[in-house]
């Protein structure tokens, strides 16, 4: 009986300090997993799809980012994160504790990246943009009707591919056509987005300023009104870049336009073809749609440029020819 009493006893004695060490040791772990990380600068790791919490745990170590990988590892289990971590691109702040970094991993908030699709650009050109971006997938893209990108500036991160950011342009500008159009003016010359979308990129080809805007959409409105033809340099610019010509690259034509290229046989040449061209010649942004929507309301019928960068009107013939030889003399001054 006594013995059966020591046993016991013993058994207790043991089980308490077994208590009071787990007890102590998720105190002393509760404390380490929350405690300042060592380094002063951000890392920055990318977690690959797949990869396990031990991995993981490698990972930061090799960056420095923690001492323990096996207390990484504990503190996964303990927290119930280990099977909840995201795989992608992280920037860990300086001093962030293992617990930090588990909710970062938890969290998928992975390092954002940006790229800018300037206006006007055509879909060779945006297509050329992202395939020089090294830190983005590539893909071979799918060949889209000109004018289908809304240019602005997309986030992205590491893993996605320039698929990726066409299928989000190509999305934004259905959605910013739906919503502009259910906007627009009740008396536009023309019946369908589509036929929208091609003026908004000739008035972005025409103009970068975004006072004119409106006021060239105009131009072109009462132009379309009247039956009279366009005669906008950039859709013949278009039309001798598109590869049938001396560019393949259907970028800047590299050169001045001559008066022999308004001859140039293509029904994007709106000098030799009444209404709009078949199709965009480029990708407007949101702007030049709107303007194109809602257009400024006048009775100027031409515009040249005015030397300083911006446009002068005309509302006949007349007036606009003056202005024509004031543009050429400015142009010859400096060419001079």
């Amino acid at each position: 009986m006594k013995a059966i009493k020591f046993f016991l006893g013993l058994f207790m004695f043991l089980l308490t300090l077994g208590l009071i060490a787990g007890a102590g040791g998720l105190y002393w772990a509760s404390k380490e997993i929350r405690k300042p990380g060592s380094f002063d600068s951000s890392i920055d790791i990318i977690i690959a799809p797949g990869t396990g919490v031990g991995g993981i745990a490698e990972q930061l170590q090799y960056a420095g980012a923690i001492d323990s990988p096996m207390l990484f590892r504990l503190a996964g289990r303990y927290t119930g994160q280990d099977s909840k971590l995201k795989a992608g691109e992280y920037e860990i702040p300086p001093g962030a504790s293992i617990l930090d970094i588990l909710n970062l991993f938890e969290s998928g908030r992975t390092v954002q990246r940006t790229v800018t699709i300037r206006e006007g650009l055509t879909n060779f050109e945006i297509h050329q943009l992202l395939a020089g971006m090294k830190d983005l997938r590539q893909v071979e893209p799918e060949m889209k009707p000109e004018g289908a990108y809304l240019p602005e500036t997309y986030n992205y991160t590491r893993e996605e591919s320039n698929g990726d950011i066409l299928s989000r342009m190509e999305i934004a500008m259905q959605s910013a056509m739906d919503e502009l159009w259910s906007k627009r003016s009740p008396d536009l010359p023309f019946k369908s987005k589509e036929e929208a979308l091609v003026l908004a990129s000739i008035v972005e080809k025409e103009t970068g300023l975004p006072d004119e805007r409106a006021r060239v959409a105009g131009v072109f409105i009462n132009r379309l009104k009247q039956g009279i033809a366009l005669q906008s340099d950039p859709t013949v610019i278009y039309a001798l870049t598109l590869g049938e010509h001396e560019n393949e690259g259907q970028g800047p034509l590299g050169r001045r336009l001559l008066k022999k290229d308004l001859e140039y046989d293509s029904p994007y040449n709106t000098y030799k073809n009444a209404g709009l061209p078949p199709g965009p010649i480029a990708n407007p942004g949101r702007a030049s749609l709107e303007a194109v929507l809602n257009p400024e309301k006048h009775d100027y019928l031409f515009f040249v440029a005015d030397g300083s960068g911006g446009h002068v009107f005309a509302r006949t013939l007349r007036e606009h020819n003056i202005n024509v030889a004031k543009w050429r003399s400015v142009r010859a001054q400096k060419s001079e």
